[in-house]
């Protein structure tokens, strides 16, 4: 089949499909990604072929407006109002992405679609195809169920109603701030659709249920594969200088917080070197999108932006993190105990998921 997965985000909004492309080709069907211009060069190195998304996604989270409204998105009405504030900053982005999905997928002419949660709008062109598409979450509790609420909503005692009406409260969100950009994407093409042709064939969680909850109430359409994860490429190799660090004394511990970047690096970076000082612990600060920074760092921590984790992780002592599913999957799978450091989101569930099955805090 002609498969295009769309999705939209940082590196572990699209890592993850990568992974999911590479295996879907490797069974022969013919997989495009769909995602921003930064990580085209990333998707094509693995083999799989790029369609055109505007990079406004990337920018406005890497921008300060963008960063302040991350850093608020804690509980649910921080939450809400975080993502009401960069909804409103990402207006004229949400309509030129949709334009530029849109134009993919009829380049592209797909049997199927496979998409990241944050693109529902890609529900609205499978149906317009008629083709079917497959929602694939990477984050917990899409799919409505009596047993849990949507996730961010407090878990409170008054059964299963209320639990399945976070879900309606959440779909009705949605609808109000993103639909007028769907509503003009329709007129701007002439299509009209029935509300009850919107609906996902499938929901298809990238994660392990033996990490997160199961739901004995989701049908039979909604399914949990575990992680998806996308294994070091034969042509990358370890910088020389972090391969004689790692064999000139014990394992280190690993500090690294992705795409969280904030205006308090340098402060969390300040700590992590004195708590590291104070044990008599070696340490690896992963820089990535500015999370942790510092002018100069002690010979006993080694700074680099990135490493896979796969081979990383293992030769750890410990992973502190801020607690993406994707890193958070990669921990687990190294053995070695997760430290999760939350920053918004889902990253509190997977924090509190590590916690409850002791493999971790």
């Amino acid at each position: 089949m002609k498969v295009l997965i769309v999705t939209l985000g940082s590196r572990g909004d699209v890592q993850p499909y990568v992974a999911l492309g590479k295996a879907l080709s490797n069974r022969g069907h013919e997989v495009t990604i769909c995602t921003c211009r930064t990580f085209e060069v990333f998707i094509k190195d693995n083999g799989i072929k790029y369609a055109h998304m505007n990079d406004g996604f990337v920018e406005l989270l890497e921008s300060d407006q963008g960063r302040d409204a991350l850093n608020n998105l804690n509980g649910v009405w921080g939450g809400l109002k975080g993502m009401i504030k960069l909804l409103k900053k990402a207006g004229p982005i949400q309509r030129k992405t949709i334009a530029d999905a849109w134009q993919a997928t009829c380049s592209v002419r797909p049997d199927i679609i496979v998409s990241h949660a944050k693109t529902y709008w890609t529900e609205e062109f499978a149906a317009t195809l008629g083709i079917p598409v497959v929602t694939a979450p990477l984050f917990p509790h899409i799919a409505p169920t009596k047993e849990f609420p949507f996730l961010g909503f407090p878990k409170l005692q008054l059964g299963g109603w209320y639990n399945k009406f976070t879900y309606s409260v959440v779909s009705f969100l949605q609808s109000r701030l993103g639909g007028k950009y769907v509503r003009e994407w329709r007129k701007a093409n002439g299509i009209k659709i029935r509300p009850e042709q919107i609906e996902p064939s499938a929901i298809m969680y990238g994660y392990s249920g033996h990490i997160a909850p199961v739901a004995s109430d989701w049908p039979d359409r909604v399914v949990m594969t575990g992680f998806w994860f996308l294994d070091q490429q034969q042509a990358w190799k370890p910088p020389a200088s972090l391969v004689s660090f790692l064999k000139e004394g014990p394992a280190p511990v690993y500090f690294g917080f992705g795409s969280m970047a904030d205006k308090a690096a340098e402060r969390k970076t300040k700590i992590i070197i004195e708590a590291l000082s104070v044990l008599g612990l070696r340490g690896v600060i992963a820089t990535g999108w500015g999370g942790l920074v510092a002018e100069k760092f002690p010979d006993t921590i080694y700074k680099l932006e990135s490493a896979p984790h796969d081979w990383l992780f293992p030769k750890m002592a410990a992973i502190v993190h801020h607690g993406g599913a994707g890193t958070t999957g990669a921990a687990l799978r190294s053995g070695k105990p997760n430290i999760i450091c939350p920053f918004f989101g889902d990253q509190y569930f997977w924090g509190e998921q590590v916690a409850n099955k002791k493999v971790g805090s």
